[in-house]
């Protein structure tokens, strides 16, 4: 059973959240402005709370006398869900298929249709930070890189995918005052996901994860930024390679939706930490359309041909797609590479209009 309800998650009716046994999915994100407090400290009043599962990157250290805690990496075991009637869901997703906060969801999916549960799971949405827009291939999950969807959609998709026949609801973005008064990254859904410009680049950007390269993790601008310390040998590159300077439309790190800025930064912790790194600044134009995926794979090619140093430590997983693979190793041209991402894109949006639950449109780079 599905539905998808337009009225606040503390106002439905439903006995089962009332008198059954409940847990809570969440993390810091689920602060209400309405009662100056976190969900599960409301919950926790009507005194049926049972438990509270926290994913990485969440709160630390004891939240609540008497209810039970469990961190989570990517999974809930099927053991701790057999003494709950309804599980109540609120995360702040962030748009791209590499986030934990999905894997979570399709991993719990699958758990509740293995072990044949009647759990009833309520989530409540919450608008997705980097917009209706489209970027990418459609990987291992059926997800693109930046799908577009909000977390809730992404239950509606993955619900429909496994034929699941638990009591699923939906509690819509537009019903909690929380969406009306604060931004989408307000409260950082994890701690490098720093604010308004984080969006833009997440999804391109955060393919640097894979590589011995920093997106600059530990630094306060995240994802806007990345280099190394080996990368210095890049300073003197337009001088020699007929370039007027990092934005000049033939240089290969050019894009009309931005500027490349030379920057020397030291992380503070993660890759690099307390080392000197050489490499470039991202600087969004506002109201102008950006590709973050294609720009980061042409990012990560230059580099890649032009510092001996530079390793792949994971990125194959991240892409998740054998032709932007190839393109990166240098065995697809561009063109052709981008051809292909623009075709999987438009048959992404197909698919996934079914799957929308507001009026918003999914929409590609043209």
């Amino acid at each position: 059973m599905f539905s998808f309800r337009t009225t606040p998650l503390l106002e439905q009716p439903d006995i089962i959240l009332k008198n059954g046994s409940l847990a809570l999915l969440c993390n810091q994100s689920a602060w209400r402005p309405e009662d100056g407090e976190y969900l599960f400290e409301t919950i926790a009043k009507r005194g049926n709370l049972k438990r509270v599962f926290m994913p990485e990157h969440s709160l630390f250290g004891k939240i609540l006398p008497n209810i039970e805690v469990e961190e989570i990496t990517t999974s809930i075991p099927a053991e701790s869900l057999k003494d709950i009637d309804a599980l109540i869901i609120e995360l702040q997703d962030v748009g791209g298929r590499y986030g934990n906060f999905t894997a979570t969801l399709y991993n719990l999916f699958n758990t509740i249709c293995l072990g044949d549960m009647q759990i009833s799971v309520y989530l409540v949405d919450r608008p997705n930070p980097s917009g209706r827009q489209v970027e990418g291939t459609m990987g291992s999950n059926g997800l693109p890189h930046r799908h577009g969807l909000t977390f809730g959609e992404i239950a509606n998709l993955f619900y429909s995918d496994m034929n699941a026949r638990f009591p699923l609801h939906i509690i819509s973005a537009n019903a909690e005052q929380v969406n009306k008064e604060l931004m989408p990254w307000t409260i950082p859904p994890f701690t490098d996901f720093a604010g308004l410009f984080t969006s833009n680049f997440y999804t391109g950007q955060c393919l640097w994860m894979g590589t011995n390269v920093s997106y600059g993790h530990g630094t306060t601008r995240p994802f806007e930024r990345f280099g190394a310390p080996y990368m210095e040998s890049l300073f003197d590159y337009n001088s020699t390679h007929g370039y007027d300077n990092w934005n000049d439309p033939d240089n290969p790190l050019y894009s009309e939706s931005l500027y490349v800025r030379w920057d020397r930064f030291v992380p503070a912790y993660g890759i690099y930490k307390d080392e000197v790194c050489f490499g470039f600044q991202l600087m969004f134009i506002p109201g102008v359309a950006y590709h973050s995926l294609n720009h980061a794979l042409k990012l990560i090619r230059f580099v890649k041909d032009n510092c001996s140093e530079f390793r792949f430590n994971g990125i194959e997983k991240m892409l998740d797609d054998n032709m932007l693979l190839s393109y990166l190793n240098g065995d697809v041209e561009w063109d052709i590479t981008k051809d292909y991402i623009k075709t999987e894109e438009q048959k992404w949006i197909r698919k996934a209009k079914k799957y929308l639950l507001y009026d918003e449109a999914l929409w590609r780079v043209k």
